[in-house]
C-alpha cells in the first residue's frame, strides 16, 4: 500500500481535520523531507487535500518502523509497501515517539536547516535539548509536547501559508516585556504557496500553572454539589479570579494595541461586519436546522449594530479567546494560543476587529463551563438555576475587571457586545454539530434563554 492509501482513512478520523463528513477527496503529498534515517525513520510530509474547489494543507511527521511497539499502537497509521517512504513498514504518527522527537528540540536550538525546513532559535532563549517529549491530551486542533518540565512544542496540523498569529503575536508581545504571555524560544518554518509558513513554536513551559477551564469546571462541580446553595455562599467561589482574568484580558488588549497599532470601524465597515454575520448564521442554519427557531433573535441584534453609526476602535485581538486559552500561575493569569479561530482565514485572523470579541468569547466560556457538566445530569433541571447563577456572577466580575483596567466597558457597549455573542453563539453551533455533536445542547439550550 502506498503511504498516500494509508494516510487518507487515517487523516479522516483525526479530529483536527477540518473536513468532517466529507472525507479527504483527493490527497497528494507536496513536500516530504526526510528528518531522520533508519529503523525508526522519521519523515515530515505535507499534504494537500481537496474538498471541491478549495484545498487545505496538513501537517504530518510519519515515523516508519518494522515493527510498531505496543506503547505506538494507538497512533498506527497503516502498513506501507515498498519505495522511497515505504519498504514494508508500519507507518504512525511520529509525534508520539520520544525516540524521533528529541531530534527536532535540537535542530531548533542549532537554527538548523533539514530539507526545505528551516529551525529557528530565537536570540537570547536557552533551554535544554535532549529531553524525552509527551503529547499533552487536551489540543484539538493542534498537538503539543512537553520536553521535560522545561519547554512545549506546539505543532500545528492545520496549515496556512504565511505567518502564523501565535508566532506573531508571541513574540512582539514578549518584546513588550509582557508578563501576560508565554516565552517563545523559537519555532519551524518551511516555504508554502511561495511564502514562509509556520509549523510549530517552541514555547517556555509553565509547569505549575493550570488552565482557567479545569479551575472554573471545578467551581461548577463544587456548586452543584452544594445544593440550595448560591454560587458566591460556595467555597470554590470563581468570581475573584474571573475579575482578576478580566483585568489581564484588558492588559493584553493594551499590549497588543502597542504593538500593533489601532484603527477605527466607521458606518460603512460596521455594514460590512454584520453582512459577515448574517452569512455565517444563513450558513449555519442550513447545516443545523434547529438553530432556526433563534434566528429572528439572532437577527435583531445584528440589525440593531448596524444602526449604530460607530466609530468602533479596532485592534489586533487573540480571536478564539476562551477559559482553555488561559492560565493561572503563582504569579498571575496568562493568555496562550493566538492564532484565532482555526477554520477562519488567515488574513481574518491578522485584522484588527473589536477587543470585546475577546470578550465575547470569555462570557461564552463562561457558559459553557456551567453547562457541560448538565449534560446527563440527574439533577440538570434542578441545578439550571445554579448554573445561569454561576454564569451571571463570572461574567459581571470579569467585566468589571475588565472595565477597571482600562479595557472598553461591556456595560456601555451592550449591543455591540450582545451581537458577538450571538456571532460566537452561532460558531459554536456550527462547531459542536460538525465535530461534538454531544454538545450541540450548550449553545442551543444558551440561545433559548437568552
Amino acid at each position: 500500500m502506498a503511504i498516500e492509501d494509508a494516510l487518507a482513512p487515517w487523516l479522516g478520523s483525526q479530529r483536527w481535520f477540518a473536513g468532517k463528513g466529507m472525507g479527504p477527496r483527493d490527497l497528494a503529498i507536496v513536500a516530504d523531507t526526510e528528518l531522520v534515517a533508519g529503523d525508526p525513520e522519521l519523515r515530515h510530509l505535507i499534504i494537500a487535500v481537496s474538498h471541491g474547489t478549495t484545498v487545505d494543507y496538513y501537517q504530518i511527521l510519519v515515523g516508519l518502523r518494522r515493527r510498531l511497539p505496543a506503547r505506538l499502537k494507538h497512533v498506527r497509521i497503516g502498513s506501507v509497501g515498498d519505495g522511497p517512504a515505504g519498504g514494508g513498514r508500519i507507518a504512525y504518527d511520529a509525534l508520539h515517539d520520544a525516540e524521533l522527537t528529541k531530534p527536532l528540540l535540537a535542530a531548533i536550538a542549532s537554527n538548523a536547516r533539514l530539507g526545505t525546513l528551516q529551525m529557528r532559535r530565537i536570540e537570547g532563549a536557552a533551554f535544554e535539548t535532549g529531553l524525552d517529549s509527551l503529547v499533552l491530551t487536551t489540543e484539538q486542533s493542534n498537538t503539543s509536547l512537553v520536553f521535560g518540565e522545561e519547554s512545549i512544542l506546539k505543532v500545528f496540523r492545520r496549515l496556512s501559508p504565511g505567518p502564523n498569529p501565535d508566532l506573531e503575536v508571541t513574540t512582539a508581545l514578549a518584546h513588550l516585556g509582557s508578563p501576560q504571555v508565554v516565552e517563545p524560544l523559537g519555532w519551524m518554518e518551511t516555504r508554502l504557496e511561495g511564502v514562509p509558513t509556520s509549523l510549530a513554536i517552541l514555547s517556555r513551559y509553565l509547569r505549575l500553572a493550570t488552565d482557567g477551564w479545569t479551575l472554573a469546571a471545578t467551581s461548577v462541580r463544587d456548586l452543584y454539589a452544594s445544593k440550595d446553595m448560591r454560587a458566591a455562599d460556595v467555597g470554590g467561589d470563581f468570581a475573584g479570579e474571573s475579575r482578576r482574568l478580566g483585568v489581564a484580558t484588558a492588559q493584553v488588549h493594551a499590549d497588543l494595541a502597542a504593538a500593533f497599532g489601532t484603527d477605527e470601524l466607521g458606518t460603512g465597515a460596521v455594514g460590512e461586519l454584520t453582512e459577515r454575520m448574517f452569512r455565517k448564521l444563513d450558513l449555519a442554519v442550513a447545516a443545523v436546522p434547529e438553530l432556526g427557531k433563534h434566528a429572528d433573535m439572532i437577527g435583531d441584534a445584528y440589525a440593531a449594530l448596524a444602526k449604530l453609526k460607530g466609530p468602533f476602535p479596532v485592534q489586533r485581538v487573540h480571536g478564539d479567546y476562551h477559559l482553555g486559552q488561559v492560565l493561572r500561575t503563582e504569579t498571575g493569569w496568562v493568555v496562550l494560543d493566538f492564532e484565532g479561530e482555526p477554520a477562519t482565514p488567515l488574513a481574518q485572523r491578522r485584522a484588527r476587529s473589536s477587543a470585546l470579541r475577546d470578550v465575547a468569547g470569555m462570557l461564552r466560556s463562561f457558559d459553557y463551563a456551567a453547562r457541560h457538566q448538565l449534560i446527563g445530569h440527574p439533577d440538570q433541571a434542578a441545578l439550571n438555576d445554579a448554573a445561569r447563577d454561576w454564569v451571571r456572577r463570572n461574567a459581571a466580575a470579569f467585566c468589571a475587571g475588565y472595565a477597571e483596567a482600562g479595557g472598553l466597558d461591556p456595560a456601555a457597549n451592550q449591543i455591540l457586545l450582545s451581537a458577538l455573542q450571538f456571532d460566537k453563539a452561532v460558531y459554536e453551533v456550527l462547531y459542536e454539530a460538525r465535530h461534538r455533536p454531544s454538545w450541540l445542547s450548550i449553545p442551543l439550550d444558551s440561545l433559548a434563554e437568552f
